[in-house]
């Protein structure tokens, strides 16, 4: 008989001066050792159900229902019970991180539940070894990288040997190497130590494959529950939330097929291709021909006197009205590169011209007034107010009438703290107050972190009708999909040195680990091919079953 690791009946829960519940009549059951994924879109309410589930985490609300862990009123447990048997892992690392090095990172947790020392000490040696961070036990954890800081959450609640473990997108903020690294991991202890997990993501190409239940969620319940191939077979061709599935189920439900739907790369490659031929992929993409809106030469920039320079003889241009994504691994330095277009900080050698002026040559302000806008990876250094609507009015008090072809509905938001906000509604509502600037060069950092499909679609639509008017975009990335679907170039930023820039059907085919899921699966097939569109337009299928 299967042990229920986490039972949630008849959950709904409501916040205060709200006119819905966040969470209506959510039900679900995950038994020991599941690995169960979290998806639906952005503002369905994922992260309060995860935070419901954790009693140190639960928000202030009114609740009905129950939530069971090992078949106890989680709201009944013990603080010691809770902290060491339910584990969570926040989006953003840097909230989780409490002390000045990392061992006693790992120690925090065992300290507090008043471990002998000799016993602490034993455990932080085997996690550091099956984590292999020992190299990184003295480091301060702000040095680390965002992969580095994440794994660090991971461990720092592993060590506590939780039974269950709850993620609310933690491999948001991660390059795609740092972010499959990661899920490996959490598959590793799932298998190994049989921790029940329940992970929330959009990023769902490397985790679907790894899970065996799947919850999906819409409009604050739980709608279905099932293994994750089962689900995926049954929906429409054209059902929304396939925008936000592996590029192997998209590249199935395109073509109409039937059968057993594949989900990693390796299942297309096996299962699906060899069963469609294909015509030539013809390559018509074409940089940019105007003039430079920004440009680099020969960059140097250190935070500090005697550290290592971050950007290092960087030279790149950027055109009017081009939408340029800039994409490499945590610590490569992009966010560097916005920060010192924006003004934030000065380099110490090298160039930087925006619109064909000099950057120091720009005085009073003038930079920031209609000129370069910038959207900070934490967008939540950008709110001020105690609702959306005192944030955009900061800006423009006719901000209804100039956002009236954003694609976004704001009006639920309006009202409610901006902190209150999921991530992707903060994502949605930090661009909207960076637009009303109306920047000629706008700066973005992840901007799709903790966006759903259809989101992304509606900020591409933005992003799109800004280029059109010639605005410029600057856009530093870990989405490699949606820089392959909609930036006019694609730059590979390597230790602080710009490597490689190009088309995107020019620039992600040769590449093995920057590239796309659909690059994976077509190779050998059909050459050439970046995107799902490219492979249903020049598919011929002999055999749909």
């Amino acid at each position: 008989m299967e042990l229920v690791s986490l039972a949630v009946e008849n959950l709904t829960v409501s916040f205060p001066e709200t006119a819905s519940p966040v969470l209506e009549n959510v039900n679900f059951l995950l038994h020991q050792g599941d690995f169960a994924v979290l998806c639906g879109p952005t503002g369905c309410g994922k992260t309060t159900l995860l935070r419901i589930c954790k009693p140190e985490l639960t928000p202030l609300c009114e609740k009905q229902g129950r939530v069971l862990f090992e078949g106890q009123d989680a709201a009944s447990l013990s603080r010691l019970d809770s902290a060491s048997g339910i584990g969570f892992v926040m989006q953003h690392p840097e909230q989780q991180i409490v002390t000045d090095k990392v061992w006693h990172e790992l120690a925090f947790g065992l300290e507090n539940m008043g471990l002998p020392i000799d016993v602490m000490n034993r455990k932080i040696a085997e996690i550091t070894s099956y984590f292999d961070i020992e190299d990184l036990l003295d480091r301060d954890p702000a040095t680390l990288s965002g992969g580095q800081k994440q794994l660090l959450n991971l461990a720092s609640v592993i060590i506590m040997q939780p039974r269950l473990l709850l993620l609310d997108e933690p491999t948001a903020q991660l390059d795609p190497i740092a972010a499959a690294e990661f899920l490996h991991t959490l598959y590793r202890l799932n298998q190994d130590f049989q921790i029940t997990i329940l992970i929330a993501e959009h990023r769902l190409g490397d985790v679907l494959p790894l899970a065996n239940s799947m919850l999906l969620m819409d409009r604050g319940t739980v709608v279905q529950q099932a293994e994750p191939r089962r689900i995926l077979e049954n929906l429409a061709h054209d059902h929304p939330v396939l925008l936000g599935m592996p590029a192997a189920v998209r590249i199935y439900h395109a073509l109409g097929m039937n059968g057993t739907c594949p989900i990693s790369v390796n299942d297309a490659r096996r299962s699906l291709m060899p069963h469609l031929q294909f015509r030539p992929i013809s390559v018509s993409e074409t940089a940019p021909q105007t003039a430079p809106a920004l440009s680099f030469s020969g960059v140097y920039f250190r935070y500090e006197r005697r550290g290592r320079d971050i950007l290092q003889d960087l030279s790149f241009s950027v055109a009017a009205g081009e939408l340029y994504c800039l994409i490499g691994g945590n610590g490569a330095g992009k966010s560097t590169v916005l920060a010192v277009t924006s003004g934030l900080h000065r380099v110490y050698a090298g160039e930087i011209r925006i619109f064909g002026h000099r950057i120091r040559d720009y005085k009073d302000r003038s930079l920031h007034r209609n000129c370069v806008t910038l959207l900070p990876q934490d967008v939540q250094t950008v709110f001020l107010c105690n609702t959306v609507r005192e944030e955009l009015a900061e800006i423009d008090r006719d901000f209804s009438s100039h956002l009236r072809d954003f694609p976004f509905d704001l009006t639920p938001l309006l009202e409610q703290h901006p902190y209150d906000l999921s991530g992707g509604e903060q994502q949605i509502a930090a661009l909207a107050k960076v637009m009303l600037t109306n920047p000629r060069l706008l700066l973005l950092d992840e901007p799709t972190k903790g966006l759903d499909a259809q989101s992304k679609r509606c900020l591409a639509e933005v992003l799109h009708g800004l280029t059109a008017q010639g605005v410029t975009v600057l856009m530093v990335t870990h989405d490699i999909e949606f820089a392959a679907d909609h930036a006019d170039r694609v730059g590979f930023l390597s230790r602080g040195q710009l490597v490689s820039a190009d088309t995107p059907h020019r620039f992600f085919p040769s590449n093995a680990f920057y590239t796309t899921a659909v690059c994976r699966i077509a190779r050998g097939f059909c050459d050439g091919a970046v995107t799902v569109d490219d492979i249903a337009e020049a598919a011929k299928q002999e055999d749909c079953s």
